[in-house]
């Protein structure tokens, strides 16, 4: 089978690898893709965004089946488009993806369907937000209603923090029209946990819990980033828990959305606080994390293809998805500056994956047969193991082995998991 997947991303290589592994794979398209995913993908030159051009590469390609991985293309109607075309696809259409567009819509859908989730307040006017954020407990959260590259979230600590956070978004409009209206919620306090979910509108399929690390810098200090690390899986979430979140989070989630004319095929993907009053949605998206996918994934030892199709045939309960009984830590490696300005061209070289060592390359483009970094977060760097333990330290003796001069890393991913086993 021809497959193509829509993006060009550490997440996106994690999912061509993952599907590389299926003896129904003859050749793989990547959209763009980039230079570390040249290596396992064809890499052809159409952006994720350019719908008209994705749909036309894949009729006159003769594309068996199309995996649209990133939130911009889904939101914009990316798998309606190809099946207009007779290309079947791994995604939600436009009218379901809005659980990701827009938190607005989300936040209202929880409050009709009672899925819990912090309290919240809607503004489409930056003079009211202000005046409610005057009397507001804090700390506060301030979202802005679009997408906006996993930054549109301000964990504001003060009242100052806050009234900045509204004025930026909705005044400098740093996110663009994705500020035009707002979220506030209550500030939730327990552990965070990740768990991404196959469903292809009637059944759920949770995948390995995941934790991820936002911030820059160890300790979680510095700016909130796209993810700097993750392990799986999380050792806060247990089978108590798992069992509570499908009853109440998962499955009423997939019905709400069935309900509203919205049915969602592909992965939904659940952000989590374990609160004392158990766990409440902190945030859904309509596609595989990035970076969560990098430690679920190398973990799924069913073939991924026949696991996507069957979400997009409706057939998911027919089949039987399987993780490995084991632990994966993820190192991002970035370039120096990043989540703020930094610098691009630099060289990138890596060791040869192993069986248990994967190198999902996220920001980087080929000069000849040179690697050389070509973003914010360049490489995530993933062990499997037996134990925690083990792979968060064959994660880091292979990060030393990459030679990225301008890189960083943290060098406390999955410290707080460790701890809490």
């Amino acid at each position: 089978m021809k497959i193509m997947v829509v993006g060009g991303g550490g997440r996106e290589h994690a999912i061509i690898k993952g599907l590389k592994k299926s003896p129904k794979v003859t050749e793989i398209y990547a959209l763009p893709g980039n230079g570390g995913i040249a290596q396992d993908a064809t890499c052809v030159n159409i952006g994720a965004k350019d719908i008209d051009a994705i749909c036309k590469f894949a009729v006159d390609n003769k594309i068996d089946y199309a995996v649209v991985a990133p939130d911009d293309p889904l939101v914009l109607g990316a798998v309606d488009a190809l099946e207009k075309v007779g290309i079947k696809s791994f995604g939600p259409s436009k009218n379901a993806a809005i659980i990701e567009g827009s938190k607005v819509f989300s936040k209202n859908l929880m409050k009709k369907y009672n899925i819990p989730t912090a309290d919240y307040n809607v503004f489409s006017s930056a003079e009211e937000a202000l005046t409610f954020v005057e009397t507001a407990p804090v700390p506060i959260v301030v979202k802005a209603d679009g997408l906006a590259l996993g930054k549109g979230v301000i964990i504001a600590a003060t009242r100052e923090e806050a009234i900045d956070a509204v004025k930026s978004i909705m005044e400098d409009k740093v996110f663009g029209d994705s500020g035009n209206n707002i979220v506030i919620e209550e500030f939730l306090t327990g552990p965070e946990v990740s768990v991404l979910c196959f469903t292809d509108g009637k059944t759920v399929v949770p995948m390995v819990s995941s934790m991820d690390h936002k911030r820059a810098h160890d300790n979680d200090t510095g700016l909130n980033t796209g993810g700097m690390g993750t392990v799986a899986p999380n050792p806060y979430y247990n089978k108590d828990i798992e069992k509570v979140c499908m009853e109440t989070i998962f499955l009423p989630t997939v019905e709400a959305m069935n309900k509203e004319g919205r049915t969602f095929k592909g992965c939904l993907y659940f952000g989590l606080m374990l609160t004392d009053k158990g766990p409440k949605v902190i945030e859904y998206n309509c596609r595989f994390g990035d970076p969560e996918t990098q430690v679920v994934l190398p973990l799924l030892e069913s073939d991924l293809l026949e696991v996507m199709q069957a979400t997009t045939n409706g057939t998911l309960s027919d089949i039987e998805v399987k993780f490995a009984d084991k632990s994966a830590c993820c190192v991002i490696m970035a370039s120096k500056g990043y989540p703020e300005a930094y610098k691009s061209g630099c060289p990138l070289n890596m060791p040869k994956a192993d069986e248990n060592i994967s190198y999902f390359v996220a920001g980087a483009k080929l000069d000849g047969d040179k690697l050389l970094s070509a973003g914010g977060r360049v490489l995530g760097v993933t062990a499997v193991s037996d134990n925690l333990k083990t792979a968060i330290d064959d994660a880091y003796k292979a990060v030393k082995k990459v030679d990225f001069e301008n890189g960083f890393y943290r060098s406390d991913i999955g410290a707080k998991a460790l701890k809490a086993l």
